[in-house]
């Protein structure tokens, strides 16, 4: 890249040194405290912000400032003391930007924490040190590993209600991590903390000499994310046709987009999906340079060197490791709305960039979340439930399995007639 301005470089270093986590746990388990100790302690607040949550606090007649307070913000969730819908906050350090998915633990709310998790690079799961882990902890897990979020921190909190006990910790964290051997999780960390007093938070604790591993701050600064992407298989799914209308790029035509995986450079070949026509990249812009590679997730132009036709909806891809098009799609699927999913059902499907209408085939199991169990005898799906289902395409759909690249290996599906996104699905294979 040494073509690149300085200014191009920092921009892609803005963009890709930034991490997305979403927290997961049950009720009164800290989470929003804990996300308002991370705001508190690495200055993301402003300090009219915490004179006013203070102020509450001391209203409420506390001995501490209710950190949950900075969070909490829809009205209901303050007066039920529960998270119901998505939350997102950003806060930055010197090291590495976040943005963070405040998702609800409740089981009525699955869906929004499969929303806020499905773009996730980490995921955080709080459990009471008192509690010990609970049945909501391991549905927690499982719809993080079934999501494929590739890194995993279990926070073990309130440990100043324990009297910061080793031994508490050590057997939530063994009887976890042999929990965890049954599903998908490639990074595990244990953290012990306390949200309240920032314990292991931000700052390293002087309460739990015993433990030696890092704080939580340090780990969400450092884990290593830029390898969890597909670097290997280009894909590109074209989202716009960019045509300038001035005189002076009359003749400029590029396709708008973000790099779902691979490396894209000048000079590659290239084929577009699904007309199968092959060119060669003639260059990459990013807003007005041109740049020498693009990698997941920048949103770029790509200029082929031939007038070959391309649309939103067509993918460009390398000939040697193109996706397959699929129209019987093998998938699992999170029903998000009160109506079941039945066979025979006709929904509208958006896959990338790709609209088409589906029918669901066939309902083969429902995956029971909390203990693995499949229900080969249901016959649909509820709200917030999640099976595998059988789904056929009215147009091939460019796709991989979910394992190996979550952009191109998911979709959601649609009411066609509210409009409304009534299921979230990750595909196994299509063929």
């Amino acid at each position: 890249m040494s073509d690149l301005t300085q200014a191009q470089k920092a921009q892609q270093v803005r963009e890709m040194d930034l991490l997305r986590f979403a927290t997961a746990g049950s009720v009164d388990d800290g989470k929003s405290t804990l996300i308002g100790r991370l705001l508190l302690d690495s200055k993301s607040i402003f300090e009219d912000q915490l004179e006013a949550v203070e102020a509450t606090s001391t209203a409420k007649g506390y001995d501490y400032t209710d950190l949950a307070l900075l969070t909490d913000g829809l009205r209901s969730e303050r007066e039920q003391g529960i998270t119901i819908d998505v939350a997102y906050r950003y806060f930055a350090t010197p090291t590495r930007k976040f943005i963070i998915a405040d998702t609800p633990g409740h089981v009525q709310y699955t869906r929004n924490m499969v929303t806020g998790a499905s773009t996730a690079d980490l995921g955080l799961v709080l459990v009471d040190a008192r509690q010990g882990l609970t049945e909501q902890s391991r549905r927690h897990a499982v719809i993080l590993s079934l999501l494929r979020v590739p890194h995993l921190v279990l926070a073990v909190n309130k440990m100043d209600l324990v009297d910061f006990s080793e031994e508490v910790y050590e057997k939530i964290h063994s009887e976890f991590t042999q929990f965890a051997t049954k599903l998908n999780i490639p990074d595990l960390e244990v953290i012990p903390i306390s949200a309240l007093q920032g314990d292991n938070v931000v700052n390293r604790s002087e309460n739990m000499p015993w433990y030696s591993g890092p704080t939580l701050m340090h780990h969400l600064e450092h884990v290593h994310v830029a390898s969890d992407r597909d670097l290997v298989d280009v894909r590109f799914p074209v989202q716009y046709v960019v045509r300038p209308k001035s005189d002076e790029h009359h003749d400029y035509r590029g396709y708008g987009g973000m790099v779902a995986g691979g490396v894209l450079k000048p000079g590659d070949e290239v084929v577009v999906l699904p007309s199968g026509m092959t060119s060669k990249i003639a260059g990459i812009d990013l807003f007005d340079q041109e740049i020498s590679e693009a990698f997941p997730p920048m949103s770029v132009t790509v200029r082929l060197e031939d007038d070959v036709d391309v649309s939103r909806g067509d993918m460009i891809a390398r000939p040697a490791n193109a996706p397959k098009p699929s129209q019987d799609i093998d998938a699992m699927v999170c029903w998000m709305t009160n109506e079941p999913l039945r066979p025979r059902q006709k929904l509208a499907i958006k896959h990338t960039t790709r609209s088409a209408r589906t029918l669901v085939k066939d309902i083969q199991y429902r995956l029971d979340v909390n203990t693995l169990h499949r229900d080969q005898e249901t016959k649909e799906l509820g709200l917030n439930e999640i099976g595998r289902v059988q789904l056929r395409t009215t147009v091939p759909l460019l796709c991989d399995p979910y394992s190996k690249n979550r952009t191109t290996g998911s979709f959601i599906l649609i009411d066609e007639a509210t409009g409304v996104t009534v299921g979230a699905g990750m595909i196994n294979s299509g063929s």
